[in-house]
């Protein structure tokens, strides 16, 4: 049997004469930039999540940057972020010229260790970025809590978390702003690159959508010196189709999650722990093993695709090398880097294939 990673045909083929349509109308309308297309998922998104405003960009990256940007963030200043996370998260800090501060997790859950971010504040510190990694929320009282007691920034990085909630309250809801990434992959994904950044601050989503049309609010006059980093018709409008479709798929996600964690018993598997109060929506099921490798090459025999998030820790990428951070600096993040394994996890996953995983990582030796 040969199992995929993940993919989004069925998904797709679920919707493509819905989604073909709409491109046909996107099409015949002509216009691709700026329209009624994407401020009807402006609309919907900022609806569905709750909040006030929501500005479509170009992508995930683009969604944090431009927040921090229009808080104001820039060089000399810092952001605390997750030591584990992909990098859109440091390179946003970098764009804005500030400097990222790493943060350990929890092993179990992958997420900022709440009880370690005060020691990383310095006068310097502007922010705190708190990422939902792989569609588990993160402690949002106590992060919430630390940001008010030191006057900080909070920006919510939702990239893989698109629909969960904690506390019954959906992540997106707690920062001065959130960002989220559309990339293809994700629970919601669009056809190509696309994000967006929600918040319930006007004079903020103002400066956010400036900032991504060139800093111009009228053509030709430019208030900042801005980004060209906007959500496009065609995907805004297929966007529009899927987001109609997002809860129906994550609980389909939740299924596949709920088993594996009921029926993957190898003891030389460590499954995430998910806190109490949550609904995460397993963007990624990551599993982590001391022989990481031999278990992905012995799941990859067995025809059963696999990922790593993320095989690099960030202070150890050659990119932040001028940070001078060295390894077992940041042992958690690195001990996470060292052992994680995705597996299968995606919309469309029959019974018989979900059991073939479960049934394969419980006969590794």
């Amino acid at each position: 049997m040969n199992i995929s990673f993940s993919t989004v045909d069925y998904m797709h083929k679920e919707i493509m004469d819905e989604m073909l349509d709409k491109f046909k109308c996107v099409y015949e309308k002509g216009w691709f930039i700026s329209g009624e297309e994407c401020a009807k998922f402006e609309g919907a998104f900022a609806s569905y999540q709750n909040r006030k405003y929501c500005i479509g960009c170009g992508n995930g990256l683009d969604a944090i940057m431009l927040s921090l940007k229009a808080l104001n963030i820039s060089k000399g200043d810092e952001v605390i972020i997750p030591s584990n996370t992909f990098i859109a998260t440091a390179l946003a800090v970098s764009y804005a010229g500030a400097t990222p501060v790493f943060v350990e997790p929890r092993i179990e859950t992958y997420n900022f260790n709440p009880e370690l971010i005060e020691e990383k504040i310095t006068p310097r510190t502007k922010a705190i970025i708190v990422v939902h990694l792989y569609g588990q929320p993160a402690e949002m009282d106590t992060i919430c809590d630390i940001a008010k007691k030191h006057n900080l920034f909070l920006v919510e990085d939702c990239a893989q978390a698109h629909g969960a909630t904690y506390k019954g309250k959906k992540i997106g809801q707690f920062g001065n702003a959130a960002a989220f990434s559309f990339y293809p992959g994700k629970n919601l994904g669009a056809l190509g690159d696309a994000g967006a950044v929600i918040t319930d601050e006007e004079k903020l989503a103002e400066i956010i959508r400036t900032l991504g049309n060139y800093g111009s609010i009228e053509k030709y006059n430019h208030l900042y010196q801005g980004n060209n980093s906007r959500l496009d018709e065609v995907q805004a409008a297929l966007l529009c189709i899927k987001l109609k479709y997002l809860d129906k798929w994550n609980k389909e996600r939740q299924r596949i999650a709920q088993r594996y964690m009921n029926e993957i018993t190898n003891p030389k598997v460590i499954l995430p722990n998910v806190i109490d109060d949550v609904e995460p929506v397993w963007h990624i099921f990551a599993i982590r093993c001391k022989d990481r490798d031999r278990l992905e090459r012995f799941l990859g025999e067995g025809g059963i695709g696999t990922n790593k998030h993320y095989p690099i820790p960030l202070h150890l990428q050659k990119a932040y090398q001028e940070l001078e951070i060295p390894k077992g600096a940041y042992p958690i993040a690195e001990e996470i880097s060292a052992t994680e394994l995705s597996i299968p996890m995606y919309y469309g996953m029959t019974d018989e294939e979900i059991q073939y995983v479960i049934e394969s990582i419980n006969k590794f030796e």
